[in-house]
């Protein structure tokens, strides 16, 4: 299957998100999509699209964009069925996260200039800040991107999407491909070292 090319009755949201007990058949689901199983695929895509579609509309805000984004994640599991490791996430948890991942990729290409964004800033009058509170402050979020930017490179993308973008362990370990243990211990380092840098 190509980039642009999926079962062509995959097109219109299932409104039954996939359920715990539907595990069993995701992960069956999965494993023939692995194998290039196109009615395999039609019926992953009916058992979860409901919820991946929330997902990603949660974070985009836009229904135009969610479809073409949701579109793109379903490729991606489609290609990347065979990596799924059911010891490491449930099925709806990784693409789940391949979801989220997607979703805040096209948020970070096309930021939304929201009318919401400037009525909030305009809330915060100029009298209430300072000149000199707003140099500290960006100093601050320079100092801490710096700090960021000395982390391990897998260890940097994790703390970002764990703490600037919400991401949970579970997303994060189906993410990254490894267990929510070894996510934890991952975290708790990167936070150790960006510690001591911010404190420098």
């Amino acid at each position: 299957m190509s980039d642009n090319s999926w079962p062509s009755s995959a097109h219109c949201v299932n409104t039954s998100p996939a359920t715990p007990s539907s595990n069993d058949r995701l992960r069956n689901l999965l494993q023939l999509v692995a194998q290039s199983d196109r009615h395999a695929f039609v019926q992953l895509y009916e058992a979860t699209s409901a919820k991946l579609y929330g997902t990603v509309l949660r974070i985009l805000k836009e229904r135009s964009r969610t479809d073409d984004v949701i579109q793109d994640v379903y490729v991606t599991i489609w290609q990347n069925a065979a990596q799924f490791k059911v010891s490491r996430a449930s099925p709806i948890t990784w693409m789940v996260a391949i979801a989220r991942h997607a979703a805040i990729d096209e948020l970070r290409r096309q930021p939304r200039a929201t009318h919401e964004s400037e009525d909030a800033l305009s809330q915060t009058s100029a009298d209430e800040i300072s000149a000199q509170e707003r140099i500290e402050h960006e100093q601050d979020v320079q100092h801490l991107h710096a700090c960021l930017e000395e982390l391990e490179a897998r260890h940097q993308n994790m703390v970002r999407l764990a703490y600037l973008d919400g991401w949970s362990r579970a997303d994060l370990a189906a993410y990254f491909e490894q267990p929510v243990n070894t996510v934890k211990t991952w975290l708790h380092r990167a936070l150790k070292q960006l510690k001591g840098c911010l404190a420098s």
